[in-house]
């Protein structure tokens, strides 16, 4: 499903050049539930923006769903990341001044088949209602607590029917009770077939995974 080959990503040139990756080589399956982890700066969230067409590797190969992402245009990359890519973010991204249908639909807008305002409708109900804020359907967001936030950001993420949700650390602004509940829900999903790539500083959350992948100062560590 994911293969990088090799990728490095440099900032700046010459002296002054600083290394986020160096060499990686990596392989995600399908339906693999997977957690990078690492210190502060380590290139941990370059490696996910990297894997989710966000960023471009300075050298390397990526293969993404059999496509060579080198091989892309920007326009090509973009219209894959909508209708394969879900993100999750640790400050949830939300439009505050939106309520929750509104954040929920804004992907919508960038799908090559359009839907009809009908099928938006039910799928937006229909996912509001799997992660338990179908009553909250209409409230501006900024009148939510951080779980029921990061269950909108997650609604939003998979609204298009993602095979790949990308998370950079969901529950680092939650309280560990919180935090639990949107790991099941996490949980859930890699059960129905997803496949989930999450940044976390906390073990108690990387071990809810099948397999953690632990970076430092830009290269993977192996046990």
């Amino acid at each position: 499903m994911i293969k990088l080959r090799n990728i490095t990503k440099v900032y700046g040139e010459g002296n002054s050049s600083v290394y986020a990756l160096r060499e990686i080589n990596l392989d995600i399956e399908k339906e693999e539930m997977i957690a990078i982890m690492g210190p502060s700066g380590s290139g941990k969230s370059t490696l996910l923006n990297i894997i989710g067409l966000l960023d471009d590797a300075s050298k390397g190969n990526y293969i993404f769903m059999g496509n060579n992402v080198q091989n892309m245009s920007i326009k090509e990359k973009a219209l894959l990341r909508n209708q394969k890519l879900g993100f999750v973010v640790q400050d949830f991204a939300l439009v505050e001044k939106y309520t929750v249908k509104q954040n929920v639909e804004i992907p919508f807008a960038y799908r090559k088949d359009k839907l009809s305002k009908k099928e938006q409708e039910k799928r937006i109900r229909q996912t509001l209602h799997r992660f338990g804020i179908e009553e909250k359907m209409f409230e501006l967001v900024y009148n939510l607590s951080g779980g029921q936030r990061q269950r909108v950001a997650i609604a939003r993420a998979v609204i298009n029917d993602a095979d790949i949700i990308l998370a950079d650390e969901p529950t680092g602004a939650l309280d560990s009770a919180t935090a639990e509940e949107i790991i099941n829900i996490f949980k859930e999903l890699n059960g129905k077939g997803k496949t989930i790539i999450m940044v976390t500083h906390d073990k108690d959350i990387a071990d809810n995974c099948n397999r953690i992948i632990n970076i430092k100062d830009g290269q993977i560590l192996y046990k």
